[in-house]
């Protein structure tokens, strides 16, 4: 009886050569992923983020706009295409927190409306619970909460950021219309990352927002025992909510923005 051998039809050498190289790529890929989390190490000290805003990028990411009302924006804004800033997030073995950077990351820094606003992004991974303080159209709002992890789909890609081997993740944010690549660092224990992302099995060490609208990069590492760096202000104004309340705040304001045809992104923090 005729045995079929499907190496012998032409072209499938070269398919399964290709198959067999994704394969070896893949199981690598898989052996560093787990070698480097389970050789991880939980860290103490100050993450330096840099924060690239590409406006352009930004107005396009808006799905509900008109070109012309996009034209329009892209010309009021014309010289100030992109902006940057630092964030520092503090780092302990079991907690994080995350605040702007008074320090400029322009040559030319005429301010910014963030560094004005409050914000501060805390999380405590032993008690599972995250502190908030966030200025959303002029109100301050305060999110006491457990610990709401996204859904990060683990990718198989690598790079170095910050002298650290890191792995890509992708978050689809339905709510916020933010298609998000992660990079995290295999050799590092820690949950945390910039501003709001966080749920990783390393510490996140780059956030992409929509293809470059937004891009959070660590570029600089100092580890050292903190002092009182996570520590939560004694005294906070503002309404305290938890995070779905937050989220619906999210929505109407978004749903506001979409009737107006206004990017939301120039209230609310992308």
């Amino acid at each position: 009886m005729y045995q079929y051998n499907n190496q012998n039809v032409p072209g499938n050498q070269e398919i399964h050569k290709h198959f067999l190289v994704f394969l070896k790529t893949l199981t690598l890929s898989v052996l560093i992923l787990f070698s480097s989390v389970s050789n991880a190490q939980k860290i103490e000290g100050t993450v330096r983020y840099l924060k690239v805003m590409n406006f352009l990028k930004l107005y396009a990411s808006v799905d509900y706009m008109s070109k012309q009302a996009i034209d329009r924006l892209t010309y009021m804004y014309a010289n100030m295409a992109e902006y940057k800033s630092y964030g520092n997030l503090y780092v302990s073995p079991t907690q994080t927190k995350y605040e702007d950077s008074e320090e400029s990351a322009e040559k030319n820094d005429r301010g910014y409306s963030y560094r004005k606003s409050d914000y501060m992004i805390t999380r405590n991974y032993e008690k599972n619970t995250m502190f908030d303080i966030l200025d959303l159209i002029g109100k301050t709002y305060i999110i006491e909460d457990t610990i709401h992890v996204a859904q990060w789909k683990i990718l198989n890609e690598m790079k170095e950021i910050a002298g650290h081997i890191c792995m890509n993740a992708f978050l689809d944010d339905t709510l916020r219309k933010q298609k998000v690549i992660g990079w995290f660092a295999l050799d590092i224990q820690n949950g945390g990352g910039p501003e709001r992302f966080y749920g990783l099995p390393g510490l996140i060490l780059e956030v992409n927002i929509n293809n470059g609208a937004t891009v959070m990069t660590a570029d600089k590492i100092e580890l050292k025992k903190l002092t009182t760096e996570l520590t939560l202000p004694k005294k906070i104004k503002g309404k305290k909510i938890k995070e779905v309340d937050f989220d619906n705040i999210l929505k109407k304001e978004f749903a506001e923005r979409r009737k107006a045809e206004q990017p939301f992104f120039m209230n609310v923090r992308y």
